[in-house]
């Protein structure tokens, strides 16, 4: 970090095509924009001039979810209260009483026939895809889900309903905008999308105010966490990782080169694919100390970073299967799903190469995402509504059917304090029963 600690990525609302200030250069091992730029100034600040150094634009490209294609079912799916589920527990027991089983196959069974999550219904579109979620941590029943079409929901009871958000700063361009990541820290939050935008509120979402982002950016903008007061880390999909500790009003680059760049010049060691990468980063997830694991866009290989390390550092894939995307488990150590309904845990704790395989009943649909919601409970959630469970820390799983007669692709797993939701597309969302 010691070339870009101190560089800084303009976020000009006088000034929306950002400058450049001196002493910033483009990587020797490209010669495309894949250096990590250097930005200076503040918001507001007239006074700034740009300098002259040669700078390309970046082209708006890369995706964080696969295109979900049209569903022409649109199946309403009746939604399982409590008293329902309590009524069908009864039942399954009831049931196994007169049959006199009560074997560990018996109960089994009644795992995956009693649901532990409802859907949601939304005021939203059919093909609104859902991407991602938050709550304002000292209002727990607030929250706000964001997803594609510009589609931006407010809770006030915990997500048991949900209600339409309008950003007029938002709203006054030609843009059909796609909010990818939210995240509060206090009363402080921020919301970042694609074509590239940048939203902060410091009032639990009661407003929020547009940050201009300068197009000499690298790459668009995939993930945002809020990191303390005043303070955020940003990730585009070119592995640019910028920090601000003042509001947004200026960022540093936390690394000195795109991931292209890094893997220009690693091309001998034996990374597979690394020779002829030209994509983005296809999925990015950071852990709760602050380190990241990224998956490429064609699935062939990973980079991890931490902080400190001035470059993404890449690896060799697991499994002859292109990944679908990683993440961290509870305990600190890595989750793998690759094409065709993998799954793979980590042996172990931190970043490593070594993975074991899951028996887990797939049925062949691919696994889109794990989430923990604690070191032994987890869901996995995937193609045509498979959803899936652990109590064991993963060494059996079971279906849940609640999905089976949704029409949708469940794209993300959440738990955020005593709350759980899954997120597809077609505007399903799943709430945790508990």
């Amino acid at each position: 970090m010691a070339a870009l600690g101190t560089q800084a990525l303009s976020l000009l609302s006088s000034h929306p095509q950002g400058i450049l200030a001196k002493g910033s250069r483009l990587s020797s091992a490209s010669s495309s924009s894949t250096a990590i730029p250097f930005f200076t100034g503040f918001r507001g600040d007239s006074n700034v001039k740009a300098a002259n150094a040669p700078v390309e634009s970046c082209a708006f490209k890369g995706c964080v979810v696969t295109p979900v294609a049209s569903l022409e079912d649109e199946e309403t799916v009746a939604v399982l209260s409590r008293r329902s589920v309590l009524a069908a527990s009864t039942a399954a027991l009831s049931l196994g009483a007169l049959s006199g089983g009560s074997d560990g196959n018996d109960a089994a069974l009644a795992d995956e026939t009693i649901s532990s999550w409802e859907q949601v219904t939304l005021p939203v579109d059919p093909g609104v895809v859902l991407l991602d979620m938050a709550f304002v941590p000292d209002q727990p029943d607030r929250g706000f889900l964001l997803g594609t079409r510009q589609t931006l929901l407010e809770t006030k009871d915990g997500g048991r309903s949900w209600s339409p958000r309008s950003i007029p700063s938002a709203e006054d361009e030609d843009f059909n905008y796609r909010f990818n990541s939210i995240s509060f820290q206090g009363q402080e939050g921020w919301i970042i999308g694609k074509p590239a935008i940048l939203l902060h509120t410091s009032n639990g979402g009661e407003s929020w105010e547009r940050i201009p982002l300068s197009v000499r950016l690298p790459g668009n903008p995939i993930t945002i966490r809020g990191t303390g007061p005043q303070s955020a880390e940003m990730v585009t999909d070119e592995g640019a990782i910028y920090v601000t500790s003042n509001n947004g009003y200026n960022w540093k680059a936390a690394v000195e080169e795109t991931v292209s760049a890094t893997l220009n010049r690693t091309v001998s060691s034996g990374i597979s694919g690394a020779s002829y990468y030209t994509g983005t980063l296809n999925t990015v997830n950071r852990s709760s100390a602050g380190d990241y694991v990224a998956v490429v866009s064609r699935g062939n290989f990973f980079l991890t970073w931490e902080p400190g390390q001035p470059y993404w550092q890449p690896h060799n894939r697991t499994s002859a299967r292109r990944i679908q995307n990683m993440g961290w488990r509870a305990d600190g150590g890595l989750w793998l799903v690759v094409r065709g309904g993998g799954l793979f845990v980590s042996k172990g704790t931190g970043v490593t190469e070594d993975f074991d395989e899951q028996k887990i009943p797939s049925r062949g649909f691919g696994i889109l995402d794990v989430g923990y919601r604690s070191k032994d409970e987890a869901w996995a959630a995937g193609g045509s509504g498979i959803l899936l469970r652990t109590t064991d820390g993963g060494k059996s799983w079971i279906r849940d059917k609640v999905a089976d007669k949704i029409a949708a692709n469940l794209y993300s797993v959440k738990f955020i304090n005593d709350k759980g939701f899954v997120l597809g597309n077609d505007g399903v969302l799943l709430r945790y029963l508990g």
